[in-house]
Formats: C-alpha cells, structure tokens, sequence
C-alpha cells in the first residue's frame, strides 16, 4: 500500500469488518433456537434423499428411530440411484419398523431436474397424506427432541417454512478451515430476526440440511418442482415461498442437530465448487463480493503487519473485528459463550476467505466447461 492510500483502503476494510461484527453480534443476542415445545399430534413425515451414503444412513435412522414427542411420525428414504451399499444398509437399519420406508430410485434425473430436487419431489409424493414434511440429509444427526422442536418452532412462527441450522461438525484441518464459513456468511451480514420478519426473497436463508414445511404451503407453490434446475434448491425454495407470501424463518438447531458435509479437502473443494458458482448471480457478482471479502478481510491483516503508525492502528481494529465476527458466529451456530470458541481458528479467516475466494473461482471455471458433478452424477440440466 503506497502512503497515499494506505490508510483510506485500510480503513475502508476496517469498517467493512467492523459493520461484520457488529452485526454478529446482535445476531448472537437476537436469533432464535429450538427448544423442546409439547407434544405434536400432527402427521409429520420425515424425508430422506440418499446418494452413495450407505455409511451415514444406518446412524440417522437410529436417530429418527430414539424420536421423542411426534406421535404420528413416518420416515421415507430414497435412494437415489447409489452405486453403493446404500439401500442395503437403510433396509437393515429400518428392522422392519412399520413407521419406516425404503424406495430406490434408478437412473438419472429427467431434464431439466437436478439430482436432489428430483429426489426430494419423488419423497413428497410418496408423503401426500402428511401435514408437515421434514426433509433431512443423510448425514445430518438428530437429538430425541429434535423433530418435535422444529414442528413446534414451524407452528408457533405461523410459517411456511422452518429451516434449523445444524451446528457445522469441522474435524480435518480444510474442513476447519471452511466451514464456519457458513454460518458467519449470513450471520456477519443480515440482521437474521428482521429477516425472519421480512417477506423479501432476497433477505431468505434455508439450510437444506433440514428443513421443515408446513405440506399445504409447500404444495401450492409446487414443492421441489418449484426449483427443479437450482444448484441451490434450499435457498431457492424458500425465496419461492416468500415470492407467493409466505413466511420462512432461519432457527438455530443448537444441539439438537449436528452435520458434518465434508470428509477432508477433496470432498470440501468438490462440495463448494459445485454450488460456488450460483451464488451472486455472475462471474461479475462473485468477482465484486470478493473484491469486498478481500477488502474487509484480507487488507487489514496486511495493514497491521506491513503498515506503520496510523495504517497499523487501523489494520488492527480491522483484525480485531473480524476474528470478533468469526467467534460471534461460531457462539451463535453452537449455542455456547464466545470465549468457548477456538479463537485460534477465528484467526485464519483470511486464510478462510482466501480459500473461499479460489474456490469461487474454481467453481465458476468448472461450471462454464460443464465439469461440475457431486456424487459421481453430472450437475448439467
């Protein structure tokens, strides 16, 4: 950074940082989590689409199965044309409990329908008769009060939409590296209860981990036919349901429910290259938002090592409010104090948004050459 500009870019960044943390952490004292309500009479049906996941499969359905408060629950689990072990171990797992079903699913999706949103929709037909559909993945893992808490949460907001946030399970150093990403992306930027309170699309935020709908909503919109070619099918259909007035609110799942996406760097990079791409609307969108991560994020680290007097104090703050972000938003997804949180890995976030920003780039390049497949199927519609 030359004199000149030094300290106006650093303080740019800096406050870019600043306005990040001070939105986390009214997210912290704010955002709602689920908590154990009554008990439901509803009829809820628990829908799982599984791809090659014969090794996550057997530990959800131990859990759907230690289910507590959901006197009329059903479970319905697709296999989605695995070339493993998959449908096997879910048949296994189920030891014939009449409220569990097992369906395979062969060949690709049709045109025009991605994989997991042909899924999904093939689930909600088989689930007609149900008055909330629950959508879980594979290697999601649930507490006993879980899926009683959630339909509870969905009745008392009057939504048509409730999407609990697992906390993010990180254990290889990529994963650590990358996944808190996730929840600071939304909790740094948007004031989640005006959010929650808003029907803008454009301020929607789903996890498709798991997701919850109340069934009559969920159908007049269409359901996952809504949203057949979308990378993104979570997000996506909560911006749906909002563009035909219905609400959808983001919860915190808290120790309810747990997910590890990632096993290492090559299913990480595979995992974030694949969706990356849609997420600001262009190359140019993408291009823009890390020109701002990297202002925010990536300037005032370099300020507080490399600068003198005044660009130093400010790099400072800037470094400051950004591990000050990272560790309001790992409080907020695990439902703890901030000073429980790794402040050492809240210090690698710009080694976090430098990883980001390259898979960004990766995911667009991929995408404009057709290469982009998750789960040894081709994303292409």
């Amino acid at each position: 950074m030359t004199k000149r500009f030094g300290f106006p870019i650093a303080a740019a960044g800096a406050s870019l940082a600043v306005s990040g943390a001070v939105i986390a952490v009214h997210n912290l004292r704010a955002f709602r989590f689920l908590d154990p309500t009554a008990d439901t009479s509803e009829n809820v049906a628990v829908l799982i689409p599984a791809r090659n996941q014969a090794l996550e499969i057997p530990d959800l359905i131990a859990d759907l199965k230690s289910q507590i408060g959901v006197s009329e629950m059903s479970v319905v689990i697709l296999d989605d044309d695995s070339s493993d072990e998959t449908f096997d171990a879910a048949v296994s797992a189920c030891r014939e409990d009449a409220r569990f079903q097992v369906h395979r699913q062969t060949g690709d999706p049709l045109p025009g329908w991605l994989g997991k949103s042909a899924a999904c929709h093939e689930l909600a037909q088989i689930a007609d008769d149900a008055s909330i559909l629950v959508f879980i993945d594979a290697d999601v893992r649930l507490e006993p009060h879980a899926i009683n808490a959630a339909v509870g949460a969905l009745r008392s907001a009057d939504a048509a939409l409730i999407s609990p946030w697992p906390q993010q399970i990180a254990e290889s150093p990529a994963e650590r590296l990358l996944q808190p990403l996730l929840a600071w992306s939304w909790a740094s930027t948007l004031p989640v209860s005006v959010a929650n309170r808003s029907r803008r699309p454009s301020m929607a935020v789903a996890c498709g981990q798991f997701l919850v709908f109340d069934a009559r909503a969920y159908r007049q919109i269409g359901g996952h036919a809504s949203v057949a070619s979308s990378i993104t099918e979570d997000l996506a259909i909560a911006r749906e349901l909002r563009r035909n007035g219905h609400r959808t609110e983001l919860v915190g799942a808290g120790s309810l429910a747990q997910c590890r996406m990632y096993d290492g760097w090559g299913s990480a990079q595979d995992g974030y290259s694949k969706w990356l791409w849609s997420q600001f609307g262009s190359l140019f969108g993408s291009l823009g938002v890390l020109s701002g991560l990297s202002l925010g994020y990536l300037i005032p680290p370099v300020a507080m090592i490399a600068g003198k007097g005044r660009v130093r104090a400010v790099g400072t703050v800037g470094v400051v409010a950004a591990i000050g972000s990272r560790v309001a938003a790992a409080a907020l997804e695990r439902r703890t104090y901030p000073q429980a949180v790794d402040l050492k890995q809240a210090a690698k976030h710009p080694a976090s948004i430098a990883a980001y920003s390259y898979l960004t780039l990766r995911s667009h390049y991929l995408h404009r050459r057709g290469k982009l497949a998750w789960r040894g199927r081709s994303l292409r519609t």
